[in-house]
């Protein structure tokens, strides 16, 4: 029997059910990968800081960032759109412009901008899939960074473009850095949804592995109890 990897172990942990399929193409970050470290580092000073991050659904991204310390703050919502369209029933329909984003606040003197980069890249989003991660597929599920800064576009520039050079990822990276625009919270049923909904099926097969390669992966970022803050 093959050896499961840490993600479908992980799965396991969670109270998954873990289903091989031989030969199947990957749909997502199947394993854990580890992103290499950045070499610029972010130097954003001191104060709270706001970044957005559109990895897929907004559940396990926000998930993520709720158990990482220094992170103060994570909403789940939509980018890239307009008011009239930042709703669950109709972005998930396509053709809004919108993504399904995180809006993080955190304290750079305790995880700076690269090393939340690092974790997404990591544990969250494929940057080689192209609208789509995953079992959702769709131009609003897009993995994109949306700094708020000079400072976090410059990082982030640097960033992609090291992870293109590393091989790492076997395939070219099609993550995008976007312009930052007015963020929608989204509807109070998706805030918190993973503490609120740890048995969701969805959860357990998806974003609970995420969490536990976090834990495993950043231990020194990892921190156990999830940030309620909706």
């Amino acid at each position: 029997m093959k050896r499961l990897g840490l993600w479908a172990a992980a799965a396991l942990a969670a109270g998954g059910v873990y289903v091989a399929v031989p030969n199947s193409p990957a749909h997502a970050l199947e394993e854990p990968v580890n992103a290499p470290a950045a070499k610029r580092i972010a130097r954003e000073g001191a104060g709270l800081k706001t970044a957005i991050f559109a990895g897929g659904c907004f559940w396990g991204v926000e998930g993520v960032f709720s158990h990482v310390k220094g992170v103060k703050s994570a909403v789940a919502g939509y980018h890239g759109g307009s008011a009239a369209t930042a709703k669950y029933s109709r972005i998930v329909q396509g053709g809004t412009a919108h993504a399904e984003a995180v809006k993080i606040t955190y304290d750079p003197y305790v995880v700076r901008y690269d090393e939340l980069l690092r974790i997404f890249f990591s544990v969250v989003a494929d940057p080689t899939l192209k609208n789509r991660q995953g079992p959702d597929v769709g131009a609003h599920y897009r993995s994109a960074l949306v700094p708020t800064s000079d400072e976090q576009r410059a990082v982030a520039e640097a960033y992609l473009a090291q992870m293109e050079a590393s091989n790492v990822w076997s395939r070219p990276i099609v993550t995008k850095i976007e312009s930052q625009r007015t963020f929608y919270r989204a509807e109070g049923y998706h805030q918190d949804f993973m503490a609120k909904n740890p048995n969701h099926r969805y959860i357990v097969r998806w974003d609970k592995p995420k969490v536990q390669a976090l834990k495993v992966m950043f231990p020194r970022d990892f921190k156990a109890e999830f940030l309620r803050d909706n």
